[in-house]
């Protein structure tokens, strides 16, 4: 059974040009697996913004759910805490590389809205890159990066880049690019970032639905991993709404 969740955050008030941050996430479980091995939480940050926070957990499955519950509750625990992103990363290793004795593994994104420096912050234990979109072209965030669990000395990479307007953020799990390996496809993360950068369509909820769309039509809607989609834009607000909005679609 599929899982198919999309969230959509809009922060209309706060001491900044008039932005609002809209972030939406798409994703789905594997073919016949009843429950995804990703996890997604947020929280609200003790300073102001939010810290959004994916793992992908070990294989899929129950078992995976498991290990991704693990990790994103200890690094969201820590955040609400006002502990700093790399640190929370770094806590969320050890704990799982203590619990597991270093035998599984999951990757580890917190993507941060920071009102005190105004500031992107992106953490990063993944091997699948990180893509920032500006009005100055794409930016893949690819050094070299472990996932959490394995090794005992594993750190983040974390980039920080200014909250400024039309800024977009796409972060992702390896389902996405694996999508159609059983048909001798892959989806080429990057050129379908450049199709929808071309287009101007800055609607996180567009990004997201469309990418989770195309893995979906070439793994002929049978996805051979669990797939998850989260993306953040930063786009001009109407000076006169000072609403925060959430929206969840989660079937059943």
């Amino acid at each position: 059974m599929s899982l198919h969740w999309g969230l959509e955050i809009a922060i209309l008030h706060y001491n900044a040009p008039a932005m609002e941050i809209q972030v939406a996430v798409a994703k789905v479980a594997k073919w016949a697996s009843h429950e995804s091995g990703d996890t997604l939480e947020m929280i609200e940050r003790p300073s102001g913004g939010l810290s959004l926070v994916l793992v992908d957990g070990q294989r899929s499955g129950k078992g995976a759910k498991s290990i991704s519950n693990l990790v994103a509750r200890k690094a969201i625990s820590l955040l609400a805490e006002g502990v700093r992103d790399g640190a929370a990363a770094r806590a969320a290793h050890d704990y799982l590389f203590t619990h597991y004795e270093g035998k599984v593994q999951a990757t580890l994104n917190i993507a941060s809205i920071d009102l005190v420096s105004k500031t992107l912050v992106l953490s990063r234990n993944n091997p699948s890159p990180t893509f920032v979109v500006t009005d100055e072209g794409i930016t893949e965030l690819a050094e070299a990066s472990r996932p959490v669990g394995l090794y005992r000395h594993t750190k983040p990479v974390i980039s920080e880049i200014p909250l400024t307007l039309n800024t977009l953020v796409l972060i992702y799990t390896d389902g996405l690019p694996m999508a159609g390996i059983r048909q001798g496809k892959t989806l080429k993360v990057r050129a379908a970032v450049e199709q929808l950068h071309n287009g101007n369509r800055l609607a996180a909820q567009s990004w997201a639905d469309h990418l989770l769309n195309t893995a979906l039509t070439l793994d002929e809607n049978r996805p051979a991993d669990d797939i998850s989609v989260l993306v953040l834009t930063v786009l001009p607000k109407d000076e006169q709404d000072a609403a925060r909005r959430l929206l969840v679609r989660m079937p059943l």
